[in-house]
């Protein structure tokens, strides 16, 4: 589950955001829509842990994420949440198979070759696993940081802006692998986006029309 309450942020200028309460059941499929400078990359740091709130709480499985600090926020982070960016920030000197095993690893989890092959065979890149990031076509590594995401099997899987720079049959085609992978291990998923076109592929949307006052 992931829950917010009277949810605050203040940027270093001064400028300040609120955020309306959130109440996502373990297993359902969100999107959060909102135009640009509307707050929604920074609501998804503060629900993944990467920004701290000025007020309020985040709660992922029962944890109020707020009050974890440096390692163990680092390892819960690890564990339940699973973060799907921009830009796949891969470490570009190692393997795909190596950038997931440090996934396990800043998760304070065992390492776990076979979880490794089976999540890469579940988005068709298993016979990438050996190959440096570098090496895989664009639709490839989307691929490769979805199972980066996945692999510790979290309770939320949070996606920034997967679609903007998609066409409409690979716009489906993405939004259609992470709804089966999120059902599939049961987690929440929350797709942070000003993409329109997912409108009609979600039950429940949250918008955000606010502007930093």
């Amino acid at each position: 589950m992931l829950k917010t309450e009277q949810l605050q942020y203040t940027y270093a200028r001064g400028s300040a955001l609120e955020f309306e309460d959130i109440d996502c059941t373990q297993g359902q499929h969100w999107l959060l829509l909102g135009a640009s400078g509307s707050g929604k990359t920074t609501l998804l740091h503060l629900l993944g842990g990467l920004r701290k709130p000025t007020s309020g709480t985040v709660q992922i499985h029962h944890q109020d994420i707020t009050k974890l600090h440096g390692a163990k926020l680092d390892h819960f982070r690890g564990k339940h949440i699973g973060i799907i960016f921009q830009q796949s920030h891969f470490v570009q000197a190692l393997t795909v198979r190596e950038n997931l095993m440090l996934a396990q690893r800043f998760a304070g989890l065992p390492r776990d070759e076979k979880k490794i092959l089976e999540r890469l065979d579940r988005l068709s890149i298993a016979d990438k696993a050996d190959k440096k990031p570098f090496q895989l076509s664009v639709g490839e590594q989307q691929r490769a940081s979805i199972c980066r995401a996945l692999v510790n099997g979290p309770d939320v899987i949070l996606a920034d802006e997967p679609t903007s720079a998609l066409d409409d049959a690979n716009c489906n085609q993405v939004i259609k692998l992470l709804k089966e992978q999120a059902t599939s291990d049961n987690a929440t998923l929350l797709i942070v986006t000003h993409d329109g076109r997912l409108k009609s592929s979600f039950e429940h949307s949250i918008i955000l029309d606010k502007q930093p006052v």
